[in-house]
Formats: C-alpha cells, structure tokens, sequence
C-alpha cells in the first residue's frame, strides 16, 4: 500500500475531514524539451516567439485527514511542500484538482497577506476586518478593546498601517481574526513576530478556541512555536504525508532529515524521510487492523 492510498475512518464529530484530495498546476517552463545544446538555443530563440513548454506540477498527493473539535494542528516542512495549498484547500480557496474537503463550518484564513488597507489606522482596520467577516457595528464595538489588547499594539492603533512593521501588521490580523470565535481557524504563518508577550496571549486565544469545541491549523517555520501551540504535527514534503503525530516526536523526524539536508548528506536525508513515510503507512495497516477485530 503507497502512503497516498490511505483510506479514511471517521469516529466522533470532526470538525474537518480530507479526503484523498489531490492538486495540480500546470505551468509554464523554460526547461529546453532536448538535452543537445545547440538545438537547446534554437528552441529557446523559437520558444520566445512561440507557446511555452507546459508542465504539470503536484502540489498534494492523495492527501487525507481528519481533524477532531479541540485538535490544534501544526503543519510543517520545506518550501514547496504544499503547506499553503492544503490550508487554501480547507479554507474554500481553492478548489482540488481531485478529492473533497469537509468542514463542520466555515474555516476562517488567517494569512500574513490578508487584505486590509494599509492607509487606514489599526483602529479602523479593526472595524473593516470585523465587518468583513460578518460582525454587525454593536458587535466590533463590544469586542474593539479584546481585539487591541491581544495585538498588543496600543497606540499604535491609531496610527496608519503602512507604519507598522510587518510583526505588527501580523498581530493585528490575528487578532481580528481570532475575534469571531470561528470553529474552524487556519493561521498561515502570522504568528512568527519575535514577539514573547504576544506569543503567549496568541496561545492562550488559540486555546480558548479549542476549548470553545473548534480546531486550529496552523502553518509556521517557527518549530517552537508549533511544538507550544499544537496537539498534533502533519509533515508534508513535495506533496506528500510523511509524518502525522506527536508535535515533540513529529518535529525531532523533521529536524533529522533538515539537519542532514544542510550537511548535504542527501542520502541519508532521503532514508528518514522513507523511513518515516513507511512507518506512517505501518501504523495505518495497524489501526484498521484493530478496529476491524473490534467490529
């Protein structure tokens, strides 16, 4: 059985469900079709007038989940792993090129790039995010103080947004996300601001929201901030499931393969993440082993 074979068992009430979803780009390359270098330079002179050779790249493969109400998840690996496309996927963004996606309700995205308008104040950033997502005016009002006090950004709420830094700017959007109580919220790499005092507030608003019977996806190259905030850790790498489990024991794995990526030990790079991936699919036969003895 390959890792991307993976069937699905849902027990409970998840709040969201993947399954066997799949995405695929195609796009342009400039890579020459034949390896001769003269007939190289000639495509090339021909492609600058012509078509551009098309490719199809895989950005998820056969990737499925589910994810219990009270579950933080951490989702980790290199760039170009697929991290951002999986929380696109959830979130409505976009749609897969195969597979679906299941949601109790609908997932809030919380990304470093949410649009909010960089000449206006924080404070008035602060009413058109909240209206944005569906707050009446009685509501932003009610909670305008909560939201400043998580960005911790104080008098700063007054001045324009295109001031701050991008620290800032980031704590801001998290914490007018974090507002509407969503059941469902994905955090994009927005908490990585060096900020302590607003690292801990973050974790104790992320914590609130598990508490309030929803789960958290969040995406960050801070592997401290991902063993802090998270209950389980998905490691994906060029599309595919590698590693789903503990945050200590999930991030340790990541850590070994990285470690030996940067030494330039590719091979025994390339073993872990085998390794891992092979012990994925081991402890899947297991789990559907069991629960079909008990059924």
């Amino acid at each position: 059985m390959d890792a991307g074979d993976r069937e699905i068992f849902i027990e409970g009430h998840p709040c969201v469900v993947v399954d066997g979803v799949e995405m695929r780009y195609r796009v342009a390359s400039s890579a020459a079709e034949e390896p001769d270098a003269q007939r190289s330079k000639r495509r090339f002179l021909r492609r600058a007038v012509s078509k551009p050779n098309m490719v199809t790249v895989r950005a998820l493969n056969n990737l499925s989940l589910v994810v219990e109400r009270g579950e933080s998840v951490g989702i980790i690996g290199r760039n170009g792993s697929g991290k951002s496309t999986l929380m696109k996927i959830i979130s409505g963004q976009s749609k897969p090129t195969s597979g679906a996606v299941f949601a109790s309700s609908t997932p809030i995205m919380l990304g470093v790039n949410a649009a909010l308008v960089q000449d206006l104040s924080g404070d008035q950033n602060v009413v058109l995010g909240c209206l944005a997502m569906g707050m009446s005016r009685v509501e932003v009002d009610e909670k305008f103080d909560s939201i400043v006090e998580l960005s911790g950004l104080e008098k700063s709420i007054h001045l324009p947004m295109k001031s701050y830094s991008s620290g800032m700017a980031s704590r801001l959007r998290f914490a007018i996300a974090a507002s509407v109580d969503p059941e469902i919220l994905l955090v994009d790499e927005a908490l990585n601001t060096g900020d302590a005092q607003f690292a801990d507030r973050s974790k104790i608003r992320m914590d609130e929201l598990r508490e309030q019977a929803g789960c958290v996806f969040l995406v960050s190259h801070s592997l401290d901030t991902i063993k802090d905030m998270c209950t389980r850790v998905v490691w994906l790498d060029k599309g595919d499931l590698i590693m789903d489990g503990e945050p200590k024991v999930a991030v340790k794995a990541y850590q070994d393969f990285t470690r030996h990526l940067s030494k330039g030990n590719s091979i025994s790079a390339s073993r872990i993440l085998d390794d891992t991936k092979a012990n994925l699919v081991a402890t899947e036969v297991r789990g559907r082993s069991s629960r079909r003895s008990k059924g």
